[in-house]
């Protein structure tokens, strides 16, 4: 399953839990500042995100948003009659 994170940079304090918790190596620090002085994380990986969240749920600050891809509806096999 692939998924997808969003990472609100004004919000994040640059605590790094949401790298040390990324078991894909998704995320990373950015080398500028944010307005209040941080150095945010960002998806720097993006191809390898699951969805997992586990980034989200570390995250002190709510600075992490998560979706994941659903996969295909199978269809379902019709009954001739």
């Amino acid at each position: 399953m692939k998924g997808k994170i969003a990472i609100d940079r004004e919000l994040c304090k640059g605590c790094t839990y949401c790298i040390i918790s990324c078991p894909k190596g998704v995320i990373a620090v950015e080398g500028n500042f944010n307005s209040k002085g941080f150095f945010p994380a960002f998806p720097k990986d993006m191809k390898r995100c699951t969805g997992c969240a586990l980034c989200a749920e570390m995250c002190p600050e709510i600075a992490i948003a998560v979706w994941r891809e659903q996969p295909p509806a199978k269809k379902k096999a019709q009954k001739g009659g």
